[in-house]
């Protein structure tokens, strides 16, 4: 038996679960999801429209796997289209700077011969059913970063997309310069130490 995938997931108000053949589709407020589950699950929603459940009949570990998995997705989607998810990224080092041009991000992260004329080094499109919120658009040397959220109804998609633009320019140990989540801790390294003294 699965834990997690026995557990009913519930629907709260507003939020419409319908299913059609092996796909399942979520409304919402903050938008609309489907998935195409397994055949070696099961999903129903009862008659009130109020729950939904998971199941299995295979004794296969690889259905008592998907089972928890299935399970744990689906209420992602529900989450998604009534909280939504949320990440929040932050830009350190001088002269960074984060700026939202229509559907399009632009990142400025101290690559040499790059950027030139006042162009942004990375013009990164923003996909479909993803917002970004530029809250600080220029870091401020190496404590003042600059700061913009990823939301989105689809906790994958925000999270591929974040981990996408941290790639650009991954923290450095010695200024921990480059882009980071916010509260990330990053692991420092000390810089060369020169004796000085007279021979």
């Amino acid at each position: 038996m699965s834990r997690i995938g026995k557990k009913p997931i519930a629907i709260p108000s507003g939020v419409t679960v319908k299913l059609a053949d092996r796909t399942v589709n979520v409304q919402g407020p903050k938008g609309s999801l489907a998935w195409t589950f397994p055949e070696i699950v099961a999903v129903s929603v009862d008659d009130a429209g109020q729950t939904v459940t998971v199941s299995t009949t295979s004794q296969q570990k690889s259905a008592r796997a998907m089972w928890g998995t299935a399970r744990s997705l689906i209420d992602n989607m529900v989450v998604g289209v009534t909280a939504g998810y949320e990440k929040k990224l932050e830009v350190y080092g001088t002269g960074y700077s984060a700026k939202l041009e229509g559907r399009k991000i632009h990142l400025n992260c101290g690559y040499m011969g790059r950027g030139v004329d006042g162009k942004p080094q990375f013009s990164i499109p923003v996909p479909e059913g993803i917002e970004i919120d530029v809250e600080v658009a220029a870091a401020r040397g190496d404590t003042e970063p600059a700061k913009f959220s990823i939301r989105g109804a689809d906790k994958q998609k925000v999270g591929q997309f974040a981990a996408e633009i941290r790639a650009i320019r991954t923290p450095e140990p010695y200024k921990g310069k480059g882009i980071r989540y916010a509260g990330e801790a990053v692991r420092r390294k000390q810089g060369k130490a020169f004796a000085s003294g007279s021979k």
